[in-house]
């Protein structure tokens, strides 16, 4: 049979339609296309996919089980790596992991693997009305700080060991960045929720509304009896330019504006948590949540949407799914170019002006690549002469961001970077302090969902290693 060199579309709502709705833009595949997308996979004996998926997911083997239409054996396999199928089907960047080794696309496009994870856990979400085999209990107690992709990770891993795994979570609702910074149109809070849910059957409690280092310490978690601690708390602090005008109405970090669009859902109009609806809204920065930013804007009622990238778009960090996304509903990509100061209404005659202290515009210059930097990547140099001003009345920041302080500042003999990255032994997730584990953002600063579920899957091998070791 004849391989078709293209992986099959992923059906998505139309552009136009999409751009006033936060539903989810990709529509997922049908059993047909699916099975037709899975019998495109060579079954490689060095199975390449395996080395560049994070949490190690049997590729091939859960590829096989589609192609036999054993979907739920197929979302065993893959549930047996990861605890989050459903949400990695959606968000992982597979084109730069498992799909950039596959075989099949050294001469063709590879195998839509992300896509068949998702089908396989959409489907098994759907269908199966079981409940989990729920281990026995070892008789040990671990903490995990934060309820993101790494310490829902661990968690879960160290619960199906037997581990009774407690989750304090800091906001009100369990999942970390995946309910506060990707949006609904990308990634359904309902689907979320669902692999929350399946993580409490075994066991798992999850706290909300508790701040490590405010309500309790790491070292009062060791005091109620937990024998290990495992920080996946994320970076949640934001990072700004230092440019003139960046304590003007109207000026968010893209941290904000997610996390009031999606946790608080100020998008609805009965919600409590205020957001602006701008109408024009310039975003600064290239990565997923600049693309995440602007389209969420539009969905907000913006007529226009800029994203301002100082690079060009062949370095652009985002993917490129997202890039093309952004493009189909009418984000105006303003490339090469760099903000120097963002514009306000200033009244000094009136201060009670309801529009004083308001942005009215964003100055960019525009700029040319230099000689690379230290990561390989083009250095942006600035064109003098070249300022414009580009008219907005809203501007977001999405140029990072970095690990929250508080826990640094709150638990004796924790070691951080000079970026505020808990330091850890790669191997293992090991802190500088004994039986304290870290991962993900909390340790690299932002990065991607998978890898931080690699390093949540890391720590709980080694904390299970400590643990049984004492």
């Amino acid at each position: 049979m004849a391989i078709n060199p293209k992986k099959h579309e992923m059906p998505v709502q139309d552009p136009e339609v999409r751009a006033h709705n936060f539903s989810e833009v990709a529509l997922g595949y049908t059993e047909e296309v699916a099975v037709a997308e899975a019998q495109r996979c060579l079954n490689c004996k060095n199975r390449p996919c395996i080395s560049g998926c994070p949490v190690n997911i049997s590729i091939p083997e859960f590829i096989g089980r589609i192609k036999e239409k054993d979907f739920e054996g197929a979302y065993q396999i893959i549930s047996a790596s990861s605890s989050l199928p459903a949400v990695c089907g959606r968000v992982c960047p597979q084109e730069t992991q498992c799909e950039s080794k596959c075989t099949l696309g050294i001469k063709f496009e590879p195998v839509g693997i992300g896509r068949l994870e998702r089908f396989v856990a959409d489907r098994h979400n759907e269908t199966f009305k079981g409940e989990p085999v729920v281990p026995e209990s070892n008789g040990h107690k671990v903490a995990v700080i934060g309820s993101g992709p790494s310490g829902l990770t661990c968690a879960g891993d160290l619960a199906k060991k037997g581990y009774k795994v407690t989750v304090f979570e800091a906001l009100h609702l369990a999942g970390g960045v995946l309910v506060y910074g990707i949006p609904e149109f990308r990634l359904p809070k309902s689907i979320v929720q669902k692999e929350v849910d399946t993580l409490k059957k075994y066991g798992v409690d999850v706290e909300t509304n508790i701040v490590i280092g405010k309500t309790l310490t790491v070292d009062e978690l060791f005091g109620m009896g937990y024998e290990a601690v495992f920080i996946g708390s994320g970076a949640g602090l934001p990072r700004f330019m230092g440019i003139p005008g960046e304590s003007l109405k109207g000026v968010y970090s893209a941290n904000e504006f997610l996390t009031r669009s999606n946790l608080m859902k100020a998008y609805k109009g009965d919600s409590r948590t205020p957001i602006m609806h701008a109408k024009r809204v310039a975003v600064v920065g290239g990565g997923n949540v600049a693309m995440d930013a602007a389209r969420t804007a539009l969905r907000l009622g913006a007529e226009k949407v800029y994203i301002v990238y100082r690079r060009s778009m062949a370095e652009i960090p985002a993917r490129s799914e997202e890039v093309e996304h952004a493009k189909e509903e009418g984000i105006d990509f303003q490339i090469l170019r760099n903000p120097v100061e963002i514009l306000g209404y200033n009244n000094p005659d009136n201060r009670r002006d309801p529009m004083n202290g308001f942005v009215t515009g964003i100055k960019v210059i525009k700029c040319e690549l230099g000689e690379p930097d230290e990561r390989g990547r083009r250095r942006p140099v600035e064109v003098p002469g070249s300022e414009y001003v580009i008219d907005v009345d809203c501007v977001i920041m999405a140029i990072g961001t970095s690990p929250n302080p508080l826990i640094k500042n709150t638990t004796e003999g924790l070691e951080v970077n000079r970026h505020g990255g808990i330091i850890v032994e790669e191997a293992t997730g090991l802190t500088s302090k004994e039986a304290v584990y870290a991962g993900g953002d909390a340790v690299t600063g932002a990065a991607t969902v998978i890898l931080a579920m690699g390093a949540g899957k890391t720590a709980a091998k080694a904390i299970d290693e400590y643990i049984q070791s004492k």
